[in-house]
């Protein structure tokens, strides 16, 4: 029998590390049940599902991620400026992560940039939007589907 690759139809099981330029990890399956995905079922994004074609169970790897293939460039349209009274009775601090609700009731999360009496200014981009990452991979196992 020949060994499973990584590719269409297939349900891949992983240990992953997300990694900043800096080296901090920023999401991880250390200390924990590895990761399982089905190719093409959307829980990867589309930039590190595809590095991974071809890969084999024990196959590990240290794979570059440009923004275009991680979650993008930042976007300056989802940066806003809104009222501080917005904001009334809640303390507020440079990097503070507000849930807010979009038309749909669907959360989304916002980073508070910068305020003061008047404004507050809010990034709903993703977090890791504009950053090069490293996407450390062990392959544990890969089956049909």
């Amino acid at each position: 029998m020949t060994e499973q690759r990584i590719g269409p139809e297939r349900q891949v099981t992983l240990h992953f590390a997300i990694k900043l330029e800096s080296g901090e990890v920023v999401d991880s399956t250390e200390g924990k049940s590895p990761a399982t995905f089905t190719v093409g079922d959307g829980n990867l994004l589309p930039g590190f599902e595809q590095s991974l074609y071809g890969l084999k169970a024990g196959d590990k790897r240290s794979i570059a991620i440009e923004p275009e293939h991680g979650f993008g460039q930042p976007n300056p349209q989802n940066v806003q400026v809104m009222p501080r009274g917005n904001f009334a009775g809640m303390e507020l601090s440079e990097g503070l992560l507000i849930i807010f609700n979009d038309a749909a009731n669907a959360e989304l999360p916002g980073v508070v940039k910068q305020f003061d009496d008047a404004q507050v200014t809010i990034d709903f981009n993703h977090p890791l939007a504009g950053k090069r990452l490293t996407f450390e991979v062990e392959i544990v196992e890969v089956q049909p589907v």
